[in-house]
């Protein structure tokens, strides 16, 4: 048969590895029988610098070389004409192969009489064995025929005697053909250099093929056949060259045997794997299990390769091999099931020794590269701040886009690859529970840069159904912790439970599985927790850190003059100096690093839509109802909480409150469109529904939040929240009876320092309150109060009371020390010492007087305030003689002698301002100047009314101009009624003055007029046991919990004391009368 009509042979799907080992022992016979021989061979045979193809020694025109007789021992082929220099066969159509014949010469292109043909003669069809022959030399850049150096495209090739030999003997034409092709290659793969990768070989013959068939044109089966096997053929060898070095005579090669530089490279590289090599090791997985794991151990090196580098490292090419590798969702899937894709690890190991783990970790937060971006931190303006922190905000995004790339590929590979990145994201979070922890250990937990990254790819996982409406958000299963949850919650304290009640609920295991977005919602939830807030957190403590630095090296360089004539101690100065710089300076760094990833703003703003996300799936749970910012959620919660709310993990609600606060702070420009009215729902519903949440200092930042809400921000000038909770239903419905229940609750949160911590929560909630109170809503709900709930109100007032007569009098009492201290340093004749001692007790002075004087300040106003709305609601006789007392005890420190002890230095700077402060205390006697009982209670104020003192206090006003005409005759007129009452009661007093022991109040030593008996069987009057359980709800005897239901009118005792009183006035007046008589 004509081999131009031979039809290709058949051959199988891929070589048949007994028929490759035979065709191995074939050559090696012919190559001396051994692989000692051999090796010989292909070292005197090694190609060319430039890397064309193995170079075999072929025989010359003339005579033959001696490596070649030594190789063929004797078998010498027949000799051959002179090799002409230019191929002249000529190159089919459509080959896309410029034959050299069809080049004019040098001279006919610069002759003028040179014109090209009008119409050329059709070329002469290249018979399909010469075609396999020069295509197959192409692509291996081999040939059997010695008198061939090059090829068309004048690459070198290189020419494989053995093969030769054996067409020789079978009197075969010396050509390639597609039959031979397997020992072509062979031949050629046996040649190549042992110190240089065979696959450097074999993937450029891949990319020619593929070249080939590309260039094909029209239909042409038996070319299209022969470069398929070639194709087919090459690919196989490849695989074997990385996975069976041996059967090419090769010893195995670590650095030769891997796939690694090759997925390093460029898909468009020379050198590296393209798109098409992929697609064909995926056609063949299923018939061939050594590509899977040739490519997934290829990765896992790569992976290995990465854990060892930074940011500041050329760590790219890394990434990009894993991108291009997720194109391929059965490598993927391949990948995911590798040993090392979760294997059980520490937390810092889980980035450095899993799969993706070092892909993660690269972050501008690893410390070898915030002292790259902040060099020098101690002497950087903000502006080169800000510049460094937006380049390296640029810089991860890029990554983090990488990233997001990644694991989004991974989760639509397969249903096995999906569930093994989200149990990765699990492993993560129930290894880093530590990052919590008040100490953390940097050699115990995951890096912060490696966190921060997990947190944000698993919130771009949740962006797909996280719609503005909240459309998706019923299908997060409240009981995902009972449905074999991938996250730990065990050691996290809970909502509102112990952990005896959370195993007992949590111990009862429902049936099924968790869907996609409930798993996703849960891991997305706890990454905030152990990732983002915890780095907010590290931040905060790098502050403190970065200020004890300072202030250390600061008292160094103070004592460094003192050692100038010891220069041992003044060397170990020096070196702590160093030591104490190098640490401040990382601090620093990292610090401006930290700030630098939490205020990127896309970041940020995909944060806050979960955590709106979060505040209604928590607000659907807790009311079981099927709530969305659209629909009415009505308050107080029901008084049976359900269950599968107190057992959650508290972090659910802390992140919520975290992350605002940190977006008020730092960027609020964001949350202008990232906020809605579920916030404030959030808050209202659990401050008036308080029983649903068991840590004080989380109730207590829900305050914090509507309070931060209220912070002017651009064009809003009562804040994000500061319209919504002043003109919604809902706010308008709840804030005021919520904020007020708070204000009662933080007097006792079982805290060490509840004491202290209620006068911040009580300041905040008068912003908000301040901030509403444009609203007219709002004071006819305060006076409501005051008549239908008249307890709940008592007590409210009561301790805004306490609040006004105790930070009032620990800021006033501060400024009589700080005016002796200020008085002591100006003595230029103090000691260094002492000096230093008295500035430190002026700073602690100081800052406790602008503390509690802001406080003051914002208390009265509130009084202020409220007594203006509602004067008659805090002259209740359970009230008013308190607030008299409190009046007119500050009033006095203002005007009377003691006034001269407050002037210091610069007093604006502790907020205190007398000008602004007296006025406003003179407002509440005004506000309250027509109630009879005021008047009467501040008359019979024995401790610190004086007559003298409201005079002066006029005085002040008048002089001053700190009121107008009208304000001031109203003051004189209330001070004459103040006289004339004070008058009364004096009488009455000398009237009553020997009254019976029992008619007397145990306590207060006052005359009773309403007697009750406690349960402790002791007789008070009522108005003393009312103000006494307004602060502390127990009998005063036995400390026992009361209520004032609890006591009992003594009506035989009332009608007594009337008696005698009655019996005392018929004498006075007697008296009177007798005196008028005689008189």
């Amino acid at each position: 048969m004509d081999p131009a009509e031979q039809p290709p042979p058949a051959t199988p799907d891929a070589p048949d590895r007994q028929t490759m080992e035979a065709i191995r022992r074939r050559r090696m016979e012919k190559l001396g029988g051994s692989s000692t021989s051999s090796a010989s061979a292909s070292a005197s045979a090694s190609p060319k610098p430039d890397g064309t193809g193995p170079e075999t020694a072929r025989p010359a025109p003339s005579s033959t070389s001696s490596s070649t007789e030594k190789i063929n021992e004797g078998k010498k082929p027949a000799p051959v004409p002179a090799r002409p220099k230019i191929n002249a066969s000529p190159a089919p159509q459509g080959t896309g192969i410029i034959s050299a014949s069809r080049k004019r010469p040098v001279t006919q292109v610069d002759s003028p009489s040179a014109t090209p043909p009008r119409k050329q003669n059709p070329q002469k069809e290249e018979p399909i064995d010469d075609y396999a022959d020069r295509i197959l030399g192409t692509i291996f850049r081999v040939t059997v025929d010695p008198s061939r150096e090059a090829d068309s495209t004048s690459h070198r090739l290189t020419y494989l005697p053995n093969l030769a030999q054996e067409l020789a003997d079978e009197d075969a034409p010396l050509k390639l053909s597609v039959d031979r092709l397997e020992e072509a290659i062979m031949e050629a793969a046996t040649a190549w250099p042992a110190d240089k990768p065979l696959f450097d070989y074999l993937l450029p013959c891949w990319k020619r093929a593929i070249r080939a068939i590309r260039l094909l044109r029209g239909p042409a089966p038996q070319k299209e056949e022969i470069l398929k096997e070639a194709k087919r053929l090459c690919f196989s060898n490849c695989i074997f060259a990385v996975t069976m070095p041996e059967l090419f005579s090769r010893e195995p090669n670590a650095q030769h045997d891997t796939l690694v530089p090759y997925l390093l490279r460029e898909v468009e590289h020379e050198s590296g794997l393209c798109m098409d090599f992929f697609g064909e090791a995926i056609s063949r997985l299923n018939e061939d299990d050594s590509i899977a794991p040739l490519f997934t151990k290829a990765m896992a090196d790569i992976s290995a390769k990465l854990s060892t580098l930074s940011m500041n490292d050329d760590y790219k090419p890394y990434v990009n091999a894993l991108l291009t590798y997720s194109r391929f969702p059965p490598l993927l899937s391949a990948l995911a099931e590798h040993p090392c894709f979760q294997m059980a690890q520490s937390a810092p190991g889980i980035e450095k020794n899993t799969i993706l783990g070092p892909f993660f970790r690269i972050s501008p937060l690893q410390p070898e590269v915030c002292t790259v971006y902040f060099s020098g931190p101690r002497t950087m303006d903000k502006n080169r701040i800000q510049t460094s922190q937006s380049a390296l905000q640029m810089t991860l995004a890029a990554h983090q886009t990488d990233l997001r790339t990644i694991v989004n590929a991974f989760v639509r590979a397969s249903p096995l690859a999906k569930n093994k990145v989200l149990d990765w994201f699990a492993y993560i979070m129930n290894a880093n529970h530590k990052r919590r922890a008040i100490q953390v250990d940097p050699r115990e937990v995951s890096s912060d840069g490696f966190m921060m990254n997990v947190t944000v790819i698993l919130d771009c996982l949740c962006e797909p159904f996280m719609d503005s409406t909240f459309s998706k958000v019923g299908r997060i299963d409240v009981n995902y912790f009972r449905r074999n949850p991938r996250i730990d919650i065990k050691e996290e304290t809970k909502l509102n439970a112990d952990q005896s009640q959370s195993d007992a609920f949590y111990a009862t295991r429902l049936e099924g599985e968790s869907n996609f977005i409930t798993e996703v919602f849960f891991l997305t939830l706890a990454a905030h927790h152990y990732g983002s807030e915890a780095a907010n957190a590290k931040m905060k403590n790098l502050d403190k850190d970065i200020k004890y630095y300072e202030k250390n090296l600061a008292m160094m360089e103070a004592e460094r003059p003192k050692l100038a004539n010891r220069p041992d101690q003044l060397r170990l100065l020096e070196e702590t100096v160093r030591r104490h710089t190098a640490v401040l300076e990382k601090a620093t760094s990292m610090k401006y690093a930290i700030e630098g990833v939490l205020l990127e703003q896309k970041m940020q703003s995909r944060s806050l839509q979960f955590m709106r996300y979060v505040t209604v799936w928590l607000l659907r749970v807790a009311s079981q109802s099927e709530y969305t910012p659209d629909k009415p959620l009505r308050l107080p919660l029901p008084r049976a909480q359900p269950e599968s709310f107190s057992c959650l993990p508290e972090y659910a609600l802390q992140d919520i409150v975290d992350n605002f606060k940190f977006v008020f702070r730092y960027i609020p420009q964001i949350i202008l469109s990232a906020v809605g009215d579920e916030m404030v729902a959030l808050c209202l519903t659990f401050l008036e529904s308080s029983e649903y949440v068991r840590n004080p200092y989380l109730k207590s930042s829900l305050v914090s939040l509507l309070f931060h809400g209220t912070w002017p921000t651009y064009h809003l000038k009562k804040g994000v929240l500061g319209d919504i909770m002043t003109s919604t239903k809902f706010a308008n419905d709840y804030l005021l009876h919520a904020v007020m229940k708070f204000y009662i609750e933080c007097e006792s949160t079982g805290t060490s320092t509840q004491f202290y911590d209620k006068f911040n929560i009580r300041y905040e909630i008068f912003q908000v309150i301040k901030c509403v109170w444009s609203n007219s809503v709002y004071p006819k709900q305060l006076t409501e109060a005051s008549k239908t709930d008249r307890s709940f109100f008592v007590r409210f007032v009561n301790l805004l009371m306490n609040d006004a007569t105790y930070v009032l009098d620990e800021g006033l009492g501060k400024f009589p020390k700080i005016h002796e201290l200020q008085t002591k340093l100006r003595d230029h004749a103090l000691s260094q010492q002492d000096r230093e001692k008295l500035e430190e007790e002026l700073r602690t002075a100081e800052g406790q007087a602008t503390s509690f004087m802001q406080l003051a300040n914002e208390t009265v106003r509130m009084m202020r305030t409220f007594t203006n709305s509602l004067g008659d609601a805090f002259t209740m006789p359970e009230i008013v003689q308190r607030l008299a007392g409190m009046l007119d005890y500050n009033l006095e420190i203002l005007t009377g002698p003691k006034s001269k002890t407050l002037k210091v230095d610069n007093a604006e700077k502790y907020f205190f301002n007398p000008k602004t402060l007296l006025p406003e205390i003179a407002d509440i006697y005004l506000n309250l100047g027509s109630s009879a009982a005021f008047i009467e209670a501040v008359a019979g104020d024995g401790r610190s009314y004086k007559p003298e003192t409201m005079a002066q206090a006029g005085y002040i006003l008048r002089t001053k101009h700190l009121k107008n005409i009208d304000e001031l005759d109203k003051w004189d007129a209330l001070c004459k009624k103040f006289e004339i009452t004070k008058a009364e009661l004096d009488r009455a007093e000398l009237d009553f003055d020997d009254a019976p022991p029992e008619f007397e109040d145990e306590l207060m030593g006052i005359l009773m007029k309403d007697p009750v008996i406690l349960p402790s069987k002791h007789v008070l009057d009522r108005s003393t046991i009312v103000q006494h359980l307004l602060s502390d709800p127990k009998d005063p005897y036995t400390r026992q919990p009361m209520t004032i239901d609890d006591v009992v009118p003594d009506d035989a005792l009332r009608e007594r004391i009337e008696k005698w009183k009655e019996e005392r006035r018929a004498k006075a007046r007697a008296t009177v009368a007798d005196a008028m008589d005689t008189a």
